[in-house]
């Protein structure tokens, strides 16, 4: 969808006007009620509000309602500087406001801007006029705490939409009813495929058997890779001392994302929140010339983050998840090559897994963090994108504390973006842990570090696939690929003979032996969104075949069971 009108407002400036025009009929219609922010954000807008009672359905009714009457009154947006005292007495009943004015630094301009009746404090980035919002939609509640502490008041957040046209809204909502069919929080309980045990805490993932057999197959695709380019596996523990975080730099600066100490005999231990010290220490056990550089370490790595209980949201959000983790360590020299193969791998994960719209973000280091060396690391980053022709955006300061990165995102069926694959070049850690290695000269140099997470967390990953797929995954990706359904118990024996014969070849397959009729039992395989249901009835036993109900497919046909494996296979095999 667009990001512009030809004629009037980016959506950003139409989306804050609506933030505007929300918090104008909030006061009418509820003048008891504090506003206190109101952005943009992506897809849509919201507002804070502090009240006593809570905003209802039928109040977002209402509200909405009365938006409409706002926006048709077609209001100029107007706008005034103030000095910092002036805005403080303007909003002197409002304690949100004045600590919002309050806090602007001396001199930053101070504006109010009103529609209507209404007068806000605000920087900017709106319509002329209410009238250019074409269409909106206040679309939910939810809590939210001041400033987002909790140990501030908790305040009232009224979610919206708003476009340049109903036929633009339309499509937005019918996107979103169709996400809310792929939910994989939901999809992930009528599938049979995980849970989180609310016995064992929150943010925890329990992989049930379906689940850990399309978690096995991810795993399994990455290994080869990994073997295919050289890296070699490493395990490290889950549980180490808190001084390597110390050295690390993760005290300092990640704390916040890290579960509390454990005492053990007078020592500090943390639950691992990266893999990468680890790995450095295997590198740093022994003595390394560059002959043997690059050296690249893989592991399937298990680390636990401190997340509120507020921001978890099934996979996509956890404690605990295992990244697809890899470090590379290579001479100056060699970053270039081993940055490019690595972006080489990230594109054909993804493109296996079925995605194929990607977005790239040149990520850079915050500017009190930035060293001479994140130059050299932009540039590597810069020309491998340029290599491989793929257009980019700069993200300033969004790199980790520790070096410029590479973030790819990607758009799934449905068109919703998800930050999966990192890449990040590390001239950081290596200095802090003083790693080395001999050169050509005889003399002691300092490697080069690049961190590589391509699918990001199994958990996560598994979850946009869900969504991506809508819980339908292809016949090579499909934790049963088919189910042998007999007609009658006459053929129950045939169908475990058909099963076997599949099973011996590598396939999953499974038999429905129910007493159910066998309509009920193929609506219900078709709920479970398996690839292919195999009928089997008196005239497939006798002449060796099976019907095939494919999946999305209205045509039924009967083939041998030998055609339905080799056809079987070849969707395996080309991951169709």
């Amino acid at each position: 969808m667009p990001d512009a009108h030809s004629n009037g407002a980016s959506l950003p400036a139409l989306r804050h006007t609506a933030a505007h025009v929300l918090a104008y009929a909030v006061q009418e219609l509820f003048p008891d009620a504090k506003p206190t922010i109101g952005p943009a954000i992506e897809n849509g807008f919201y507002y804070d509000f502090d009240r006593g009672e809570p905003f209802t359905p039928d109040d977002l009714v209402r509200l909405e309602e009365r938006m409409r009457k706002i926006i048709a009154a077609d209001y100029e947006m107007t706008g005034q500087t103030v000095t910092r005292d002036e805005a403080i007495a303007r909003f002197a009943g409002n304690p949100y406001k004045v600590e919002l004015a309050e806090a602007i630094p001396d001199g930053e301009p101070v504006t109010l801007y009103t529609i209507g009746d209404f007068t806000d404090l605000c920087r900017g980035g709106h319509a002329d006029r209410t009238g250019e919002i074409g269409a909106v939609k206040l679309t939910s509640v939810a809590g939210a705490y001041w400033r987002g502490d909790e140990h501030n008041p908790m305040l009232q957040r009224i979610y919206g939409t708003a476009w340049h046209t109903p036929a633009e809204l339309d499509g937005y909502l019918t996107q979103i009813e169709e996400a809310q069919k792929r939910d994989h929080r939901k999809l992930g309980v009528e599938l049979d495929l995980f849970s989180i045990e609310e016995d064992a805490g929150g943010g925890l993932v329990f992989w049930h058997p379906k689940g850990a057999i399309v978690r096995g197959l991810i795993e399994e695709f990455i290994r080869t890779g990994l073997r295919e380019r050289g890296y070699l596996p490493v395990v490290t523990p889950h549980v180490v001392s808190e001084k390597l975080y110390e050295i690390s730099g993760h005290l300092e600066n990640y704390a916040h994302g890290m579960f509390g100490a454990l005492e053990v005999e007078e020592q500090r231990f943390r639950l691992k929140p990266m893999n990468c010290p680890g790995h450095i220490l295997i590198y740093r056990g022994q003595p390394h010339s560059y002959r043997e550089l690059p050296i690249r370490y893989s592991e399937f790595g298990t680390v636990y983050r401190f997340e509120r209980s507020g921001v978890l949201h099934g996979l996509t959000r956890v404690r605990g998840f295992t990244q697809d983790d890899a470090h590379i360590f290579c001479t100056p020299e060699q970053l270039q090559g081993e940055f490019e193969q690595t972006l080489d791998e990230a594109l054909r994960l993804m493109k296996a897994f079925g995605f194929s719209d990607f977005e790239y973000f040149l990520s850079t280091r915050e500017e009190a963090l930035r060293a001479d060396t994140d130059a050299i690391a932009e540039d590597a980053i810069r020309r491998a994108l340029e290599r491989y022709e793929l257009p980019y955006q700069l993200d300033e300061g969004g790199g980790a504390f520790y070096g410029p990165k590479l973030d790819i995102n990607v758009r799934d069926a449905i068109g919703r973006k998800w930050q999966l694959g990192t890449v990040q070049v590390d001239f950081n850690l290596p200095e802090r842990f003083e790693l080395k290695y001999r050169g050509a000269d005889g003399l002691d140099h300092r490697p080069v570090m690049i961190h590589r997470a391509l699918a990001g967390s199994l958990e996560r990953f598994f979850g946009i696939l869900i969504e991506h797929y809508g819980g339908a995954f292809p016949a090579w990706l499909a934790p049963v690929q088919a189910v042998v359904t007999p007609i009658s118990e006459n053929q129950v024996g045939y169908a475990r003979e058909v099963a076997a014969r599949l099973s011996g070849m590598g396939f999953r397959v499974s038999v429905d032996e129910s007493n159910e009729k066998l309509g009920y039992k193929i609506r219900h395989w078709k709920t479970q969104k398996v690839p292919y249901i195999l009928v089997v009835g008196k005239q497939e036993a006798a002449d060796n075949t099976v019907n095939v109900n494919e999946r999305s497919v209205e045509e039924k046909r009967t083939i041998s069971v030998s055609e339905f494996a080799e056809e079987l296979k070849r969707k395996v095999d080309t991951r169709g």
